[in-house]
């Protein structure tokens, strides 16, 4: 199992924006095999930082779901929004 948490903070302006952008491609993964891989977003508190929370059975599915053309335009507009180096990337090991 590959175990992943994203977190980012997002310009109060840009908020709304990337919520649209998430729930495209959310829609999107839906069409995917949902047995191999689970991916979850919250927003936290501050109103300004989404964490995404992610698990996939093997590198096979991560990459196919990272690959989806909709996650990938999420990402640019996401980064092209001026995230301010708050872009951290952890790996969790399964206990």
């Amino acid at each position: 199992m590959i175990n992943v948490i994203v977190t980012y903070t997002v310009k109060p302006e840009f908020v709304q924006e990337n919520k649209a952008n998430i729930r495209i491609f959310l829609d999107d993964f839906k069409k995917l095999d949902q047995s191999t891989f689970e991916y979850k977003i919250y927003l936290k508190e501050d109103g300004i930082t989404f964490l995404h929370y992610s698990n996939y059975i093997n590198e096979e599915v991560q990459h196919e779901v990272l690959n989806t053309p909709s996650f990938k335009e999420f990402q640019r507009l996401r980064d092209e929004s001026g995230l301010n180096n708050s872009h951290k990337v952890e790996f969790l090991q399964t206990i």
